[in-house]
């Protein structure tokens, strides 16, 4: 088997199994009434879409040997980022939580195995184009408008989807600005960290 062969076999396969857990997740929430605008509204939930079309797009774009661009290098590199921090987030201040009806291998899939999986590509197979300081500015872009988004839509449906975003459980603004300076950094180091490994690793697989 070749290592072709592996990168295309891999990015299909967990591509879809991505959208399986996240689909089967919906439709469990779905048969409980849940809201399914507060479930598209999970940060975990959108990444993992993301990344799951990031895979089946860059895997189908090895096996017609279609080099990629810069921009898809940015949009897959915005993708692993997202879902690194949505692994670590998890490990640190969601692993005990309750999560409800949230199905176990689900959990497993969307929480654990997906932020590896991701990271474990980008490591593998490091963008073709040189990255700049300046890209780490586009990958900021989704969890900035993720944030906002959040905290306006929560003021006004009174629903956050993580307690660490809702003044009423995190201690009042201050509790959510801290929280959210704490992430962005988390971001910002991580952002920092694939781009040096991405212009410094070899590529695997040279189409």
């Amino acid at each position: 088997m070749t290592k072709r062969t592996v990168l295309i076999g891999g990015r299909f396969f967990f591509g879809l199994l991505i959208l399986v857990a996240v689909g089967t997740q919906l439709t469990v929430h779905l048969g409980m009434g849940y809201n399914p605008v507060n479930f598209f509204s999970y940060f975990t939930n959108l990444s993992n879409l993301f990344a799951a079309v990031v895979l089946l797009i860059s895997g189908y774009r090895v096996l017609i040997r279609k080099r990629p661009s810069e921009i898809d290098d940015v949009t897959r590199g915005s993708a692993t980022i997202a879902m690194a921090v949505v692994g670590i987030v998890f490990g640190a201040l969601l692993a005990g939580e309750d999560l409800g009806a949230l199905l176990p291998w689900v959990n497993f899939v969307v929480h654990y195995l997906a932020p590896v999986v991701m990271v474990v590509d980008w490591l593998f197979q490091p963008p073709r184009a040189t990255l700049k300081l300046g890209h780490i500015w586009y990958w900021l872009i989704y969890p900035i408008l993720y944030l906002v988004y959040s905290l306006v839509r929560g003021g006004i449906v009174n629903w956050y989807p993580y307690w660490f975003i809702d003044p009423a459980r995190a201690g009042g603004w201050g509790g959510v600005i801290v929280f959210a300076l704490a992430i962005s950094v988390g971001f910002l180091v991580v952002s920092l960290a694939m781009l040096w490994l991405g212009n410094k690793l070899k590529r695997q697989v040279d189409y």
